[in-house]
């Protein structure tokens, strides 16, 4: 699981009595904490398949997440990154949004999902007209939530520029208890690490361009619709890139603790793979822009790269390399993003909302 579903863990450790409505839910891809819950889910989920191209009905889940029934709740906590915020609730129930953005794909980051190189020019131009109409439903339905809460800073000021509201942050919650350094050194495994969705705006093109550059070997745990596209990147650039798939928790772990840095070439909301890293005592070459600015300090936890090239990217990486960082005060930054945190913030929130 990463970010938006440890959150998701988190609540329901908070509520273990609540009830979860979901566009989809495929069985056995969220911890049994999740699982255990009640879960309530749309039309969606009896399309044969649907989990192979439920990206593909985007248009349908604004229809969707209005057809849920939440008259019967006191409160409602919606997760959101593109449609639950605007989830139908009773008026007299709080609502309260944790908004980790709102919807990139329709606002600001159309081009690297729907751009004419992508789909075309006639399939991006009818993509756009959908768009637009997205957004202005986006729009539109902002008010919905009597609260909004999000996981940085930037956010905070996505929200306010896109739906005119406030937002409250509360980090997301990462768990340091479980990232740790290693106990005991492993040797050298000279290689950089990517744990990331392979999706456009996360720009691993970059990082498998910058270790060509750099002479890093660069490891890639994840998986997504752009795996074919980047498998094509990594055949045309010399060098070693290994795709791994979906590791397991405890194998991610592992990559952190050994790797000689973690990269970060997209601009993220909040990131959470950076903090797992510097819990690890492994340090981070980011992009500084977005929530990297509020994880990552610059020449002690890692190195803040200020464009999104493979050239600037390939330079930090080597820096990085040459660099002593102290593993232990990495940790001990990442350590205020735990999870007890979290679960305080978002319970003092909750009960002053309530």
């Amino acid at each position: 699981m990463r970010g938006g579903e440890r959150l998701l863990e988190a609540l329901c450790e908070r509520f273990p009595d609540a009830e979860i409505f979901t566009l989809v839910h495929v069985r056995r891809s969220v911890s049994p904490t999740i699982e255990r819950h009640r879960i309530h889910t749309s039309m969606l989920q009896y399309a044969p398949g649907i989990r192979r191209y439920y990206r593909e009905c985007l248009p349908l889940f604004p229809m969707l997440v209005e057809d849920f029934d939440l008259d019967g709740f006191d409160l409602v906590i919606s997760s959101s990154h593109c449609v639950a915020k605007s989830a139908l609730s009773r008026p007299s129930a709080p609502h309260i949004c944790y908004c980790h953005t709102p919807m990139r794909y329709a606002w600001d980051q159309f081009d690297a999902y729907f751009g004419p190189d992508r789909l075309g020019f006639m399939g991006s131009a009818l993509m756009r007209r959908v768009m637009r109409r997205m957004a202005r439903w986006d729009r539109d339905t902002s008010g919905r939530p009597s609260r909004y809460v999000t996981n940085s800073q930037h956010v905070a000021g996505r929200i306010r520029r896109y739906y005119n509201r406030d937002a409250t942050v509360v980090y997301p919650p990462v768990d340091t208890s479980f990232f740790t350094p290693a106990t005991a050194p492993d040797g050298d495994r000279r290689y950089a690490l990517m744990v990331s969705a392979l999706v456009p705006y996360k720009r691993v093109d970059i990082a498998i361009e910058a270790c060509q550059l750099a002479g890093m070997p660069l490891t890639i745990a994840g998986a997504g619709p752009e795996l074919a596209r980047l498998e094509r990147v990594a055949a045309r650039v010399p060098g070693s890139v290994t795709f791994l798939g979906r590791p397991s928790d405890e194998a991610i772990r592992e990559l952190y603790r050994h790797a000689t840095v973690a990269l970060l070439p997209g601009e993220e909301d909040f990131g959470i793979v950076p903090v797992e890293a510097q819990a690890c005592g492994t340090p981070v070459v980011a992009l500084g822009r977005g929530g990297a600015l509020e994880t990552v300090v610059p020449g002690t936890t890692g190195i803040l790269v200020e464009e999104p090239s493979a050239r600037a990217f390939a330079d930090a990486i080597a820096r990085a390399a040459q660099t002593r960082f102290d593993r232990t005060a990495i940790r001990r930054h990442a350590e205020q993003f735990g999870r007890d945190r979290f679960m305080r913030e978002i319970s003092a929130l909750i009960e002053d909302s309530a």
